[in-house]
């Protein structure tokens, strides 16, 4: 992690600088100045540092310093802000204030009477007995004993235990009181698990079931905390992005939080979003495997000390930013004022917390999204991946990095500071931690040139920027015809229909601005105009509206620049499209093969690994652009995003041993030939799938449409009749509804599909 001092750019200033032992803060608006003659520009936090696989022993003497109670000064851990926390017998003091809350007692007794209704009504307790009152309260008695000691043994695995400064993690050098961090039990490993929940951890189960103790237990914990004063720490997302977006908000701690104030058992909580990123992400080998259909492997010790790139710490720049805090007792108070719906008195119904939830855990991503910065691997991997040729000469990289930069501080973002060093360094850097793997160089040319190896690792870190160019690249996509200027010209009401046909496609793929539709495609069209990469064609009329827009077409500047900066909108989002083609693609082969096999359900992950495997051929013999779009975390989106459509139908069942089923909706199942039984390239569903194909990408190697029609569907169809024959093995609920069934989510049409 590298301490950034002072810049000779002026920038937007990080929230911190460290050099050495010293600490600043800077105000927003801050800009860096020039630095004096002789002044260090960046230095380590941690200097002349061992390695760990070079000299093992001077590495665990030199990080005890950091890390054990040996350390003096700041690394002693003495005097911090906050609750007092590492003491003896802390971890007792917390249980027991978790255990002695009046919402888990009133949900101990309430098990408790509820077992004994069912001990009653399976005759175990006889009411006619002259003592069954006193056997019934000693049977209450028994059970309330046996839940407490659940409740007690689940609190001793959950709670953190801040006992020994022995465990102090020392990249806490700011003295605050460390947080309670939420994570899931699945990374409870042997030796190491111990001394992470001493370290800070608060160990859940990934998943709560009907488990209503459990549940009520976790509520406790959080409410304790936040009643006392702790500091609490988790992760909207949930979980590990396996593509480098952010992703969707999950609620569950975040509801836990949220129903502690509205029932007013904590009087309020301050929310502080903080995002963190890194130059080198250190799991994408194996995120690019279960992208490619490979299962997760189940974490442990070995995987852990085994990981090369950690043990070396071969990380490259570590990147912090706060958003300012916020009162989350006002947030509730502002919504109450802003949403008529939401009454002072109803904010603990189901639906206005269900709103409120989802307004709260989309403010705190976008305010995640509104400190993020772009790291310049980040830049690196964009720029590799949106340009045509096969690689790019280190001048132009430069180039093209320093254009990025610039684009991204103009939509709002940031980038992260180079503290003065020139880009070509920077960019030398940044090509040092992605490595050879990601990024391979061809010696002996006229200039040095690198090229993209792995493009699929590589598309993680691109994956970090396109959030910020999402309309722009919407808009790009839908004026995309290949071809000529007169192909590259678009009428708007054309243009408007396509925009909102991907907008809705992507509605789960994307975080978008809710300043409505067309008021975005207007101001994206006012931004790439000035920008001169597009010209408007306006009516006739006598002022400057927004409102005659006639058409849009390239410039001539941007033809003439060889399209570089509509291809790079273009290039971004080209892989989403080509992913959601061929989802849709896949749902061909979901045609009965007999009007007998009509409403047959088949295997969901089933039809879903079938689509993977489509989309490998498919790549491989020149019918689809991108490996990436092979990606199983996109192809599951796409099916999402049908099924909220009313495309296919899913039936998911109670059971979770019984995988979920689906087929596609009557009216959107294509028709057969009657002489040879081939799928008919027509119908609803065909229209859907060339909609989608307006905007893919045109390349050299592609096939003709009518090819597309015949040879790609026989090959959906191919899989997809392996579908219907394994169904057909296994009779029963693949061919009708079942009432265990949890049912089928129907969503409203897309108006584009409207107008099909």
């Amino acid at each position: 992690m590298s301490a950034i001092a002072k810049s000779a750019r002026p920038a937007t200033a990080p929230d911190l600088d460290v050099l050495g032992d010293q600490v600043t803060i800077h105000p927003s608006g801050y800009t860096e100045s020039h630095a004096h003659d002789g002044e260090p520009q960046e230095r380590n936090l941690v200097e002349h540092m061992a390695r760990f696989r070079d000299a093992p022993l001077d590495f665990l003497r030199e990080i005890s310093l950091h890390v054990w109670s040996s350390g003096t000064g700041w690394r002693a851990y003495e005097d911090v802000i906050g609750q007092p926390i590492f003491y003896p017998g802390f971890s007792e003091k917390m249980k027991n204030m978790v255990l002695s809350t009046p919402m888990l007692q009133r949900k101990i007794e309430a098990l408790a009477e509820r077992r004994l209704e069912v001990e009653q009504q399976q005759g175990l307790l006889d009411s006619q007995d002259r003592l069954h009152t006193s056997k019934r309260a000693q049977r209450r008695y028994v059970i309330e004993q046996s839940l407490q000691e659940v409740a007690q043994n689940a609190a001793n695995d959950m709670i953190c235990k801040f006992e020994s400064k022995s465990f102090i993690r020392g990249a806490y050098y700011l003295c605050l009181a460390l947080p309670t961090v939420v994570a899931g039990d699945n990374l409870n490993l042997k030796f190491v698990g111990g001394f992470l929940q001493h370290a800070g951890a608060m160990w859940i189960r990934r998943s709560f079931g009907d488990d209503t103790l459990y549940t009520t237990l976790v509520q406790s914990y959080i409410d304790t905390l936040l009643q006392n004063g702790y500091n609490f720490e988790c992760f909207i997302e949930g979980g590990r992005s396996r593509t480098g977006k952010l992703l969707p908000p999950k609620f569950g701690i975040l509801s836990f939080l949220l129903d502690s104030v509205l029932s007013g058992r904590v009087h309020d909580a301050i929310i502080c979003p903080v995002s963190t990123q890194y130059d080198k992400v250190i799991e994408t080998e194996s995120y690019i495997s279960e992208l490619l259909g490979q299962p997760k492997p189940k974490e442990s010790l070995r995987d852990f000390l085994s990981a090369s790139s950690v043990l070396s710490l071969q990380l490259g720049r570590v990147d912090v930013r706060f958003h300012e805090p916020w009162s989350l007792k006002h947030f509730i108070s502002q919504q109450q004022i802003r949403s008529s719906t939401i009454a002072h008195n109803d904010t603990k119904t189901a639906d206005v917390k269900t709103t409120l939830l989802r307004t709260l855990g989309y403010r705190v991503l976008s305010e995640i999204n509104e400190v993020s910065v772009v790291m310049p691997t980040a830049l690196i991997g964009t720029v590799l991946l949106t340009l045509r040729g096969r690689g790019v000469g280190k001048p132009e990289l430069v180039r093209r990095v320093e254009w990025l930069s610039e684009r991204i501080r103009a939509q709002g973002g940031r980038v992260a500071h180079f503290a003065g060093i020139p880009t070509g360094v920077v960019v030398d850097r940044g090509l040092e931690v992605l490595g050879q793997s990601l990024v391979g160089r061809v010696e002996g040319l006229a200039e040095e040139t690198f090229y993209a190896v792995d493009r699929f690792q590589l598309s993680f870190y691109r994956n970090m920027t396109i959030h910020l160019f999402i309309s722009e690249a919407l808009v790009s996509a839908s004026m995309y015809k290949g071809g000529g200027p007169d192909h590259q010209r678009v009428r708007y009401e054309a243009l408007l229909d396509q925009v909102s046909f991907l907008s809705s496609l992507f509605r789960d793929e994307f975080i978008f601005s809710t300043e409505g539709l067309e008021y975005n495609i207007k101001k994206t069209i006012r931004g790439l105009a000035a920008d001169n990469v597009i010209t408007v064609r306006r009516t006739e009329k006598p002022h400057d509206s927004t409102d005659d827009i006639l058409a849009i077409e390239l410039s001539d500047a941007e033809r003439l620049c060889g399209r570089e900066n509509f291809d790079f909108y273009c290039f971004l989002i080209w892989p989403f499209i080509e992913a959601s083609w061929l989802g849709a693609v896949s749902l061909m082969g979901l045609t009965p093969p007999t009007s007998q096999m009509c409403g047959m359900w088949l295997d969901l992950r089933d039809t879903q690994d079938r689509a993977q495997l489509l989309g490998k051929t498919l790549y491989h013999q020149g019918d689809l652009s991108y490996f990436e779009a092979v990606n199983k975390e996109t192809l599951k989106n796409a099916y999402q995003r049908f099924e909220e459509e009313g495309i296919i139908e899913v039936t998911r069942y109670r059971n979770r041993d019984v995988p979920p089923k689906l087929r596609l909706a009557s009216s959107w199942v294509p028709n057969r030939e009657p002489s040879t039984g081939k799928v008919v390239a027509g119908g609803r569903l065909w229209v859907f799938i060339e909609k989608i194909a307006q905007s893919r990408r045109e390349v050299t190697n592609r096939r003709d449409g009518a090819t597309v029609a015949t040879r790609v569907l026989q090959l959906a169809d191919k899989l997809g009749q392996g579908l219907f024959d394994s169904a057909s093995l296994n009779p029963g609920s693949e061919w009708q509804d079942k009432d265990t069934a949890v049912g089928k989510r129907r969503g409203k049409a897309m108006r584009a599909t409207a107008h099909i």
